[in-house]
């Protein structure tokens, strides 16, 4: 009985090891539907209100299946990545529009989505007061900043040419007047003041050569600077 016990046990070992690759199997295809599953969310994610909602129901629910807290930290970053490249998309349709595609730029990258605004459109020259139309513009903006509850910083900038009358002594103030006047203006309609800052560079961070006409045109600007999640 010894022997044939102990060639049982044997043959039984043998069988186990052979049946390692099952282990390994299972975990992957756990993996591989928390993954089609994850799509399958990001797919039915749209903007009206029922169906994000239903999206959060399900991050939550995969969430609290399968995740440990650093699994959950993990897929809710992937979740706000998700949801920072849709309103780039978002932003990227308006700004293609006849409306806005010759007075704004987008541009972004792994740090940040920018909206490059011309001065023309949002001020007349050496003042920093919005002008109506310039308000119609950035509450389509606005829009699509407040789904999101990333930092936004506001950045004012001028060309080379020093100001000659008006409120404000120096371009330095001139920028930061205009960087105000937005976040003041992005507050008023529903932008947390948490999420803003503002700065004015002046004449000091050109893009273009000033030398030029154009060049200075292009470095008269607002740029709005949606942070990513790192």
């Amino acid at each position: 009985m010894s022997v044939y016990k102990s060639r049982r046990d044997d043959l039984e070992n043998q069988l186990n090891k052979g049946a390692l690759w099952a282990v390994t199997y299972g975990d992957l295809m756990s993996y591989l539907m928390i993954f089609f599953l994850v799509l399958f969310s990001f797919s039915v994610a749209k903007n009206d209100k029922t169906k994000s909602r239903q999206y959060e129901e399900s991050m939550a629910s995969i969430q609290k299946i399968f995740g440990g807290k650093e699994n959950k930290e993990r897929l809710a970053k992937a979740i706000a990545i998700e949801k920072e490249e849709m309103l780039a998309s978002k932003i990227k349709e308006s700004v293609d529009s006849e409306t806005l595609k010759n007075f704004m730029q987008i541009r972004q990258n792994e740090k940040k989505i920018k909206l490059v605004l011309t001065e023309g459109v949002l001020f007349d020259s050496g003042k920093a007061d919005l002008k109506s139309g310039a308000k119609q513009i950035l509450l389509t903006i606005i829009a699509e900043l407040k789904k999101v509850p990333n930092d936004i910083v506001i950045e004012g900038h001028t060309d080379i040419l020093p100001v000659k009358k008006g409120r404000y002594a120096t371009n330095w103030e001139l920028s930061m007047a205009r960087a105000y006047s937005v976040i003041s203006f992005m507050e008023e309609n529903g932008i947390p003041a948490k999420q803003l800052a503002g700065i004015g560079y002046g004449e000091n961070r050109p893009i273009a050569d000033n030398a030029r006409p154009e060049g200075r045109a292009e470095n008269r600007r607002i740029e709005i600077s949606l942070m990513k999640t790192e």
